[in-house]
């Protein structure tokens, strides 16, 4: 073989190796080619800032006193938040470090996540609509900037919380987490209504609540789903729940939960205290979080509010975080921490982002155009169908009328495993329901003209 072709070999492998980088370090908040149409970027450029807030006098269960009793401190929560901004020439783009911990008892391990955001770029615009993002267990906000900087761009502002959870090990740390999530939403919530108000960036009476696993225990807490103060987690807390903990947050419009955690949180039709429009989303085979007793249960129950169930049929847990960073990807249980057994990360985050598009867009800023993406036409992605014209181009995009029961928004060939399922809240007037199909020989039903 001459030096030519080793040469030639070697530029080879490393341009394949680069192209290969290229792909791992695409900010997750920029979706592909294939993703559905309410996932792209919206016309804003993004900023973000840090602050820290203090939640004074709050009970720890993890310091406890020599009688047993937990302890009072204040509590510091660092918030990040992203908002719409000018476009900033020259300006940096933000990497977000982080570190998640390792499989015990190796040591943390340490990631970045590229994005879109120019830090404390000057803000663009006032009144926006805002979003409080609250992660999983152990979690951290730079898992989540595919969705807070692309709802940034769309024109929200959005605050994700670092709820500095107690690591593996820490006595009651379970408990804990159980403790403070709603507490943590509700106080970020009214504190930011307040001052991005007074600022003028945010409009407080359009409010919405995302939370993942963890989060979405939490996020659901704080939409009005009761608490069973004498229930198995209430019980293990010395001296109870506390009687003074309030989750109400004013101007309230949504609610997205992610694989929410909480199946046994809750008192007896504790989910109809939720009436605000719910989003949830699972995998029917999450593997951490239940989904019959999670959130189908959860949709079953909460008759009270306009709610959705988007499933990830054989989908997992892992359906709310980002694409895994180059740093995570030579170890199983680093890697886990992003990934899904079954689906394609890079997939899930342009679905999740193309489905909280439309419902947030219609429920918190009122936009009816986009119930033409919620009120799918079958329940199952796979059994749309569109008999587009042969000259179609192969990245065609669903109209969803005349005919189309392919999902709106979605490209042929690219709605496959999923199931949306849909009811109106008890409250909203009798209208005219067109049958849907049969899933599992029940009989779902498709609302047609009802605007609440």
């Amino acid at each position: 073989m001459t030096h030519f072709h080793l040469r030639a070999i070697c530029f080879m492998f490393v341009g394949l190796a680069a192209a290969r980088l290229a792909v791992a370090i695409e900010p997750p908040s920029r979706p592909g080619v294939d993703a559905p149409e309410l996932a792209q970027l919206g016309p804003y450029a993004v900023g973000v800032k840090t602050i820290t807030l203090i939640d004074r006098d709050q009970w720890d269960v993890t310091a406890l006193d020599a009688q047993g009793v937990a302890t009072k401190k204040d509590r510091p929560l660092t918030v990040d938040i992203w908002y719409p901004a000018k476009m900033a020439t020259g300006g940096r783009r933000e990497s977000y470090a982080a570190v998640l911990e390792a499989e015990p008892p190796a040591p943390v391990v340490s990631f970045n996540v590229p994005g879109i955001a120019v830090r404390n770029a000057k803000p663009e615009g006032s009144r926006f609509p805002f979003v409080i993002v609250s992660h999983g267990a152990r979690n951290v906000t730079a898992m989540h900037t595919w969705l807070t900087e692309n709802l940034a761009s769309k024109g929200y502002v959005v605050a994700a919380i670092r709820h500095a959870d107690p690591g593996y090990g820490i006595a009651n740390g379970g408990l804990q987490m159980f403790m403070r999530r709603p507490l943590d939403i509700a106080f970020v919530a009214r504190s930011l209504q307040s001052s991005l108000a007074a600022e003028g960036s945010v409009d407080p009476a359009k409010t919405a609540l995302v939370g993942y696993s963890m989060g979405g225990y939490g996020v659901l807490a704080a939409s009005g789903a009761v608490l069973q103060t004498k229930g198995p987690m209430s019980k293990m807390i010395p001296g109870g729940l506390p009687d003074n903990m309030s989750f109400h947050i004013d101007g309230l419009k949504a609610t997205v939960a992610i694989a929410p955690a909480g199946a046994t949180a809750w008192a007896p039709d504790g989910l109809r205290g939720i009436s605000t429009p719910l989003f949830l989303i699972a995998g029917d085979r999450d593997p951490t979080v239940d989904y019959k007793t999670g959130a189908r249960a959860f949709f079953d129950t909460a008759v009270n509010a306009r709610r959705y169930l988007l499933t990830y049929q054989n989908g997992g847990h892992n359906l709310a975080l980002g694409t895994t960073p180059p740093e995570m990807r030579d170890n199983l249980w680093n890697q886990d921490w992003f990934e899904d057994a079954v689906w394609r990360k890079e997939r899930t985050v342009a679905i999740n982002l193309h489905f909280i598009t439309a419902f947030l867009d219609r429920h918190v800023k009122g936009d009816v155009n986009r119930d033409s993406y919620l009120d799918v036409p079958v329940v199952r992605s796979s059994d749309g169908s569109w008999a587009a014209p042969a000259n179609t181009a192969w990245n065609a995009i669903s109209p969803g009328t005349a005919g189309v029961t392919l999902w709106k928004g979605f490209q042929r060939r690219h709605a496959e495993g999923l199931e949306l399922l849909q009811r109106p809240a008890a409250s909203e007037p009798a209208v005219s329901r067109v049958p849907n199909i049969a899933v599992n020989g029940e009989i779902l039903w498709r609302m047609s003209g009802v605007t609440p």
